[in-house]
C-alpha cells in the first residue's frame, strides 16, 4: 500500500488458551504488535489493534485429559490469566476477546457458509488415522510421527516444530497415536476441504511478485517453498467433539479445523469491538484505504500467508494483509523454550516477581528481538541492559535534568538566551529523531528503532556533560538557562518517542514533566517533536523528580536462575525413564551374591585411559585391586577414604593388563551424575555382608 491509510487493523497472533504466555510469545508477536499500534496511535492514525484467545483445537483437549478437568474449565483458566497478563504487561489492545464467544461462533460459521453455498469447498471421503483402542478418528495434534521433510521424530499432525513445515497427518512417517501410543490405522470419513491448488496463481502473484521486495525475507522465503512445492486442498473440518460444529447438514459429529477458525477470530474480535465503538467492523476489513497487518511467529506463516488469504479470497469481500511481519523463535539461558519442559520465563510469574517493571522486560526483549532469526534472552544479559543502558543513559539524564530545574529555577522551566552552535546542532538532530525512528517502524525493524530511542537519551546525556551546568550557574547564570531549557526540551522528546516502546516509563516521565492534557493522554503527540519550535514553554511547571529504573541486584537474577533450573530438575524426575525390570530370578541366584562393605585405600588413573581407575579396596577378608570406569565423574584423591559396595565373588578379568577383582556398585541420581550405592551406617566394618 503507497498511499498513506485512512486507517490501520492490527491483530496479534490469538494465543492458545492451554497455557500462560511466555518471553518468546512476548518477544515474537505482542510486543512488536504493540510498539507499532502505539506508534500509529501516537501520530493520529486510526487504529484497531485486535486479539483473542485461541479456545480450540486438539491442544486444549489434550490438556484438559491431562489435568482431569473439560476443555472449557482449561480455556476459562488460561483465558483469565492470559488476558489479565497482557493488560498488566501493558499490551494495548483494542480488544481481546475469545473464540469460544457466541460472536464468534456466528462469524466462523457465516463464513463457513458462505464458502460452502458458494461451492469453494471440495467435500470428500478420505482415509484418515483412527485410534481404534480409543475408537476415534485423530485430529493432527493427537497424532505424534516423523517428519517427512527433516525426519524429527516427534512431528505434529499438521505442522513440525523442528523444521516449521505444515503437512497432514497422513503424511507422517511411523505415526502413533498421542493418547494410546497405538499405531493408527486408516479409517474413511467424509471432510470438506479448501482446495488451494485453485489459489496457487493468485497466491504467486500475491505474494512472489507483489510483496517480494516489502516482506521480510524470512517470510518471503518460507512462503516461497510451500509455493514451489505445489499447493494442495487442505481439510477444513475435524472429527472432534470441542470446536465450532459445522452448520451444514451431514456434518454431525464435526468442527471446524482451528485453522479455519482462529483467524476468523480477528474478525468476530473486531466486530466486538466495533459495536462497542459504535464503528463500522467493515471499514477495517473491507475498505482497500485500510492497511491490514498480521503479527505471527514463524510457526505461523503458512497459515497467515498461505490459508486464510485464500479463504478471504474465496470469500471475496475482504482486503488482504499488507505485510505478515512474523519473527523468529527466542530462546532461554541458550535452551529452547519449551512449555512441556516448564522451560520458560512465564509473563504472570515475571510481572510478580519483577512488580513496576513491565518496561525492563519490554526493553529487553526489543533489543534482543529475534527479526531475522533465533535469538537467545540471559538473565545476565536483562540485568546488563537494565543497569548498564535504562538506569545508566535514559534515567541518568532525566534525574540529572529534573533534580537540576527543581534546584536552580524551583521547577520551572527558564528563559533561554541566545543559543550557540552546541545547541543548535543539539536540537536540530533532537528535530530528527521522529523520522529516524518511524522510518525503522515503518519496515518493522523495533530493535532498530529502539536503537534509536536510547541514542535521544545518550544526545541528552553527552549535551549536558559537555556543557556542565552544576558549574556555569557559578559563572554564567544565563548560559545556564539556555543549558537547561535544551536539556528540558529533550527530556520532553523522550517522553513522547519512548511511549511506544516504554509506556510505563513514558507515562510516569509525562507525570513529572507535567505535560498532560487529561488523565491519559499528553499535549505532544509523535510530529510534535520535529514541528514545534518548543516542546515545554518557559514559565512551565515540572513536578519533583522521581526515578524511572532501579537497579536489579545480582541475588534477584541468582532466583530466576535458581528457579530455573529448579524447575528443569522437576521435569527431569517426572519424565525420567526407569529401566526396566530385568527377568527374573529365585531366590537361590540371588545368594551366589557375595556383596561386602569395603573402604578404597588407594586410587590412581591407569594410564592411557581416560575412563578407568586402579583401586585398591580393603574388603575386610583381603586387599585387592579393581579396575572401576568411574574417571570422568571423580577425582582419584577425592574417594580415597570412601566406603563402598564390592561385588566380590565376581570372576577375576583383566582390564588393559591389570586384573580386576571385583566390582564396586554404582548408581546414576536424577541429575544424571555417578554416585556410590550407599553401603550402610558409617562405623560398619570392612568385611560386613550385605543380605
Amino acid at each position: 500500500m503507497d498511499q498513506d491509510p485512512k486507517r490501520y487493523t492490527i491483530t496479534a497472533a490469538l494465543p492458545y488458551t492451554n497455557g500462560p504466555v511466555h518471553i518468546g510469545h512476548l518477544a515474537g508477536v505482542y510486543v512488536p504488535a504493540d510498539i507499532y499500534a502505539r506508534y500509529q496511535r501516537l501520530q493520529n492514525k486510526d487504529v484497531a489493534f485486535i486479539c483473542g484467545s485461541d479456545e480450540h483445537g486438539v491442544p486444549i483437549t489434550i490438556k484438559a485429559k491431562k489435568e482431569g478437568i473439560t476443555p472449557q474449565q482449561v480455556v476459562d483458566k488460561y483465558h483469565a490469566i492470559i488476558k489479565k497478563s497482557f493488560a498488566d504487561f501493558g499490551i494495548s489492545f483494542d480488544n481481546y476477546s475469545r473464540t469460544s464467544a457466541e460472536i464468534h461462533h456466528k462469524t466462523a460459521s457465516e463464513f463457513f457458509k458462505k464458502l460452502y453455498e458458494d461451492g469453494k469447498f471440495i467435500e470428500e471421503v478420505t482415509e484418515q488415522l483412527y485410534d481404534e483402542e480409543a475408537n476415534q478418528f485423530l485430529a493432527d495434534r493427537f497424532i505424534i510421527g516423523t517428519c517427512p521433510k527433516c525426519g524429527f521424530e516427534e512431528s505434529y499432525g499438521d505442522q513440525c516444530e523442528n523444521c516449521g513445515t505444515s503437512h497432514n497427518a497422513t503424511d507422517l512417517i511411523n505415526p502413533r497415536s498421542a493418547i494410546s501410543g497405538n499405531k493408527p490405522i486408516l479409517k474413511e470419513t467424509k471432510h470438506w476441504f479448501l482446495p488451494l491448488n485453485e489459489y496457487e496463481d493468485f497466491l504467486k502473484q500475491w505474494i512472489l511478485v507483489d510483496h517480494k521486495k516489502d516482506w521480510k525475507t524470512n517470510v518471503y522465503g518460507q512462503c516461497k517453498s510451500w509455493i514451489d512445492d505445489g499447493l494442495r486442498p487442505r481439510a477444513v473440518t475435524r472429527d472432534l467433539d470441542w470446536g465450532i460444529p459445522v452448520p451444514i447438514k451431514g456434518a454431525e459429529g464435526k468442527v471446524l479445523y482451528v485453522w479455519f477458525d482462529a483467524p476468523i477470530g480477528y474478525i468476530s474480535s473486531t466486530k466486538e469491538w466495533a459495536e462497542r465503538e459504535g464503528k463500522n467492523w467493515e471499514d477495517y476489513w473491507k475498505d482497500e484505504n485500510t492497511k491490514m497487518l498480521h503479527f505471527i511467529g514463524k510457526d505461523n506463516i503458512v497459515f497467515h500467508c498461505i490459508i486464510f488469504p485464500a479463504m478471504l479470497k474465496a470469500e471475496g469481500s475482504y482486503i488482504l494483509p499488507d505485510n505478515v511481519p512474523a519473527n523468529e523463535f527466542l530462546n532461554l539461558e541458550g535452551n529452547k523454550i519449551s512449555t512441556s519442559k516448564n522451560w520458560a520465563v512465564w509473563l504472570h510469574e515475571y510481572l510478580e516477581d519483577f512488580p513496576n517493571q513491565q518496561d525492563v522486560l519490554r526493553y529487553t526483549l526489543t533489543a534482543n528481538a529475534p527479526e531475522t532469526k533465533d535469538n537467545d534472552f540471559t538473565w545476565a544479559d536483562f540485568q546488563a541492559r537494565n543497569n548498564n543502558e535504562l538506569v545508566a543513559i535514559f534515567g541518568n539524564f532525566i534525574n540529572r535534568v529534573m533534580v537540576l530545574t527543581d534546584k536552580y529555577y524551583e521547577g520551572i522551566v527558564p528563559n533561554a538566551g541566545p543559543f550557540s552552535e552546541v545547541d543548535e546542532q543539539t536540537l536540530s538532530e533532537l528535530k530528527a529523531y521522529p523520522t529516524v525512528i518511524a522510518s525503522s517502524l515503518e519496515r518493522y525493524r523495533f530493535r532498530e528503532a529502539q536503537g534509536e530511542l536510547m541514542n535521544v537519551a545518550r544526545l541528552g546525556n553527552k549535551y549536558l556533560a559537555d556543557e556542565e551546568p552544576w558549574k556555569t550557574i557559578k559563572t554564567d547564570e544565563e548560559r545556564t538557562k539556555t543549558v537547561m531549557y535544551v536539556a528540558l526540551q529533550i527530556a520532553s522528546a523522550l517522553a513522547v518517542l519512548s511511549e511506544p516502546f516504554l509506556p510505563f516509563t513514558s507515562d510516569k516521565l509525562k507525570n513529572m514533566l507535567n505535560i498532560r492534557s487529561n488523565a491519559t493522554e499528553t499535549s505532544l503527540k509523535w510530529d510534535d517533536v520535529s514541528s514545534k519550535s518548543e516542546l515545554l514553554n518557559p514559565g512551565h511547571k515540572v513536578d519533583k523528580a522521581e526515578l524511572l529504573f532501579s537497579k536489579i541486584e545480582d541475588e534477584q537474577i541468582q532466583q530466576q536462575l535458581d528457579k530455573l533450573q529448579a524447575s528443569k530438575k522437576m521435569n527431569e524426575i517426572a519424565n525420567k525413564k526407569v529401566t526396566s525390570q530385568k527377568e527374573t530370578i529365585q531366590f537361590d541366584d540371588f545368594t551366589k551374591l557375595d556383596m561386602r562393605v569395603g573402604t578404597i585405600i588407594e586410587a590412581e588413573k591407569m594410564p592411557k585411559a581416560n575412563k578407568l581407575l586402579v583401586l585398591k579396596v580393603d574388603t575386610g577378608i583381603d586387599v585387592r585391586t579393581i579396575v572401576s570406569g568411574i574417571a570422568e565423574s571423580f577425582k582419584p584423591e577425592d574417594i580415597v577414604g570412601k566406603k563402598v559396595t564390592v561385588l566380590v565373588n565376581l570372576a577375576p578379568r583383566a582390564l588393559r593388563g591389570v586384573e580386576s577383582q571385583g566390582m564396586i556398585l554404582m548408581t546414576e541420581n536424577a541429575e544424571g551424575k555417578l554416585v556410590f550405592v550407599n553401603p550402610g551406617e558409617e562405623g560398619v566394618d570392612n568385611g560386613a555382608t550385605i543380605n
